[in-house]
């Protein structure tokens, strides 16, 4: 600014320099300058003191018209903010326009916005602006704790010019670290309230000591209240829009319940039409899929979820299984099989009733199958008989029979001797229990193109053996089958494999008679409701085994020694006599053998490679030494 500029005439006003200035909006310090000049020129006393009151003048018309800008400027940010509330439809971008703008207003570096969380008890973060730690972004405080907790318990706006030195409210280790972290220093809370409940605080906050001024308390108020009533209009829109919805579910409910009863109707007749048309199990599995728009199969019992279907067959309705729901088709106590709805997790009541009325149905068509199917399996049943009793010894008239019940007598079987383990509470449940277990051994059989019979208190079976099936594998597999569909343990032994049983059906009896020794040795073990075969308990295999089989035996526990010493012409079988007789020192081996210790130990490394790691466990010696006493006896002139 030029001196020509400032210097007042020398009879001119006092004013005239000060209303330029206020004309242009100058800075405070330009308004020291009129006096100083007119000092230094030397002016009269007189002169001095009407500039100097003349600035003072000014200086307080200034600062009443940044005053009335600033407030002009608060409104038009309270109208502004107040027109977003009118026309609200994103909270989340209210509160932020009211934390921007109260920043703007108040100069500060930060402003942010926290909520009661009354679910969890504390406050957390809603908007932050001017923000930079995540830690500080991310805080949820407990109530009470920090300005904010005082501001809430009071109702009342709180300030310090100095947050770390106050001890008006209470300090904690998460809040001072988050402020730390943020590097607040002036901190100014007001309440946000809905009548007289605070559900939040909106704050101000510089990283600087710093005064609050009344005005710029009573403006960060003023958004508070902007806040509280967005809040409030939010809390109604919802509400409004949640109580429509509710109307229209009501509306889409009543219209449903009309289309509900019709597809209800519509099941019955179908449901109807197939009982008196002699339909099946899948026909009505096809029928309820197209009437709840979904796909229904109907499985065995030991296929479907366990614990669901044990679930729907206690409590008699249809239960969810993932996105599934399963119904029991059950008649008296045994399980028949399930309804599966298959990828249809929101089932209305009325349709989850039509599923369980389709399995009634289908346990109906089922247990009239059964009686259909009762006269085939006491013809099965007697076909076995006269297996086991030898009656009927001419070839031609078993395959004959067995041709007629889808039995092949020609391939190879395995005997099983099923018995249930549950205990019967008196006689009639005893026999009950026998009766499912007869009828699920025939059900069982039939499936398996096998025979089944009752015999000795439990049945006995005659199923073909698979490719890669061991007898073992299909005695489990029976007692897992049998054991479900009964509700109780079913013990199963099994006989090694069995052929040609139409020329010599003598060997049926043989092969029962060691299924049930397997089944005693299951008993008496503790195995209850499990499944085994001879082979299945090593060596004393040979004592439950019908013919002894030795040769299999010491096959299985040493037959890659016997071949190894067999194609190399080596020693290995005659250092394991010595190795054992010696108690298992390869020093007394090495004196019996007359060799080095370290052949002792490369022949028995090799030993421990041809019959695995464990070779030398007590359990696997025992056999291994029974085995080689076996194999000498057989081969007498081998040492």
């Amino acid at each position: 600014m030029s001196r020509d500029h400032l210097q007042p005439a020398p009879n001119g006003s006092a004013e005239a320099p000060y209303l330029d200035l206020l004309a242009r909006d100058a800075s405070v310090e330009d308004y020291e300058r009129p006096v100083l000049l007119a000092r230094a020129e030397g002016e009269p006393a007189g002169r001095l003191a009407a500039l100097e009151e003349a600035r003072l003048l000014a200086l307080r018309v200034r600062a009443e018209l940044e005053g009335r800008r600033r407030r002009e400027a608060e409104l038009s940010a309270l109208f502004e903010t107040a027109h977003d509330l009118a026309g609200l439809r994103d909270l989340d971008a209210v509160l932020r326009a009211i934390v921007q703008r109260a920043r703007s207003l108040l100069g500060t570096d930060v402003a942010y916005l926290s909520l009661n969380d009354p679910a969890r008890g504390d406050t957390y973060m809603r908007v932050t602006e001017g923000s930079v730690a995540a830690r500080f972004q991310q805080l949820r405080l407990g109530m009470g704790e920090g300005l904010g907790g005082l501001v809430a318990q009071t109702a009342r706006p709180y300030v310090t010019d100095d947050y770390f030195h106050d001890a008006r409210f209470q300090h904690t280790h998460t809040i001072d670290d988050g402020v730390r972290d943020e590097g607040l220093v002036a901190i100014l809370g007001v309440p946000l309230m809905l009548g007289p409940h605070v559900i939040g605080v909106l704050f101000a906050a510089d990283r600087r000591a710093r005064v609050f001024e009344r005005g710029q308390i009573a403006l960060l108020g003023s958004f508070a209240a902007l806040a509280a009533a967005a809040i409030d209009t939010a809390n109604l829109l919802t509400e409004t829009r949640s109580a429509l919805a509710g109307l229209e579910r009501a509306n889409e409910i009543i219209r449903d319940r009309s289309a509900v009863i019709e597809r209800a109707s519509d099941v019955h007749d179908r449901l109807a039409e197939l009982v008196l048309r002699g339909g099946g199990v899948h026909d009505v599995a096809a029928a309820v899929s197209q009437v709840l728009a979904g796909t229904v199969e109907f499985t065995e019992a030991a296929a479907a979820p366990a614990e669901a279907l044990e679930a729907s067959r206690a409590d008699g309705h249809a239960v969810r299984h993932g996105r599934d729901w399963i119904a029991a088709v059950a008649a008296g106590g045994e399980l028949l099989g399930a309804l599966v709805l298959r990828g249809h997790p929101g089932l209305d009541p009325v349709d989850q009733r039509t599923l369980e009325r389709a399995a009634m149905v289908t346990s109906l068509l089922l247990l009239a199958r059964r009686s259909a199917a009762e006269a085939e399996q006491r013809v099965r049943g007697e076909l076995l008989d006269d297996l086991l009793d030898a009656r009927d010894r001419d070839p031609r008239l078993l395959r004959e029979r067995a041709s007629r019940l889808h039995a092949d007598l020609d391939a190879t079987h395995v005997v099983l001797a099923a018995r249930l383990d549950g205990p019967a509470a008196d006689a009639d449940e005893e026999a009950a229990a026998r009766r499912r277990l007869w009828s699920a051994a025939s059900h069982l059989a039939a499936t398996r193109q096998g025979l089944a019979a009752a015999r000795d208190g439990g049945t006995v079976l005659l199923l073909p053996l698979g490719a890669k099936d061991t007898a073992t594998d299909v005695a489990r597999r029976a007692a897992r089958h049998l054991g479900t569909a009964v509700h109780q343990p079913v013990t199963v032994g099994a006989s090694a494999p069995v052929t040609d049983l139409a020329a010599h059906p003598e060997t049926v009896a043989s092969a029962y008679a060691e299924g049930r020794r397997c089944l005693d040795a299951l008993h008496l073990l503790g195995r209850a409701g499990d499944g085994a075969a001879a082979e299945d308990f090593g060596f004393l295999g040979l004592l439950l085994a019908g013919e002894r089989d030795i040769p299999g035996f010491v096959g299985r526990t040493i037959g890659p020694v016997v071949s190894y010493d067999e194609q190399r012409g080596t020693e290995l079988l005659r250092t394991l006599d010595a190795y054992f007789e010696g108690g298992m020192s390869p020093a007394r081996t090495k004196d019996a053998l007359h060799v080095h210790v370290n052949t002792v130990a490369q022949r028995l490394e090799r030993v421990g490679r041809l019959l695995g790691a464990d070779w030398q466990t007590p359990a696997r010696a025992l056999e291994i030494q029974l085995a080689l006493r076996l194999h000498r006896l057989a081969a007498p002139g081998r040492r």
